[in-house]
């Protein structure tokens, strides 16, 4: 064996051992940076009733924000923007599904709070109905309403 490097056996040993323990994943939160970290967060709360879990109190700010469902999101400052945020087609993480019991009340009580809505209701993957929107710096969100039949519900 060369210094520092596990024989092929050892290798393989490792390998199976580490393929046979269970990964237990939870998504925990999701990283958000935002051209003005303090006025994402406060549409965030007004919007969508998020609460601010933690402030790291610095300049720029950072915030932790718990929405209902249970996601946490990660609000920090960004180095920079680019125009196609909002293009769901952009490679990368793209949207936040937001699930929901009714599309049409969802999307009254959001226009109620300033939302605007520029598609139609639409198919979701996986069976229901999803409606697009943007947050406060064009970040995209969608409602989803899953159908009864759906295999993800």
């Amino acid at each position: 064996m060369a210094a520092g490097r596990p024989t092929a056996n050892c290798r393989a040993f490792l390998a199976e051992y580490f393929y046979k323990i269970r990964m237990n994943f939870s998504l925990e939160h999701l990283g958000l940076p935002a051209r003005d970290p303090a006025a994402l967060k406060d549409w965030y709360v007004k919007t969508l009733d998020a609460k601010v879990r933690f402030t790291n109190g610095q300049t720029p700010p950072m915030f932790l924000l718990s929405v209902p469902g249970g996601i946490l999101i990660e609000i920090y400052a960004g180095d920079f923007a680019v125009p196609e945020t909002a293009n769901n087609k952009l490679n990368g993480w793209r949207h936040a599904a937001l699930r929901v019991d009714s599309l049409e009340a969802a999307k009254t009580e959001l226009e109620r709070r300033g939302v605007k809505f520029t598609e139609e209701i639409k198919p979701a993957g996986g069976g229901g109905r999803v409606l697009f929107f943007q947050d406060a710096e064009g970040n995209l969100l969608h409602l989803v309403e899953r159908s009864a039949d759906s295999p993800v519900r």
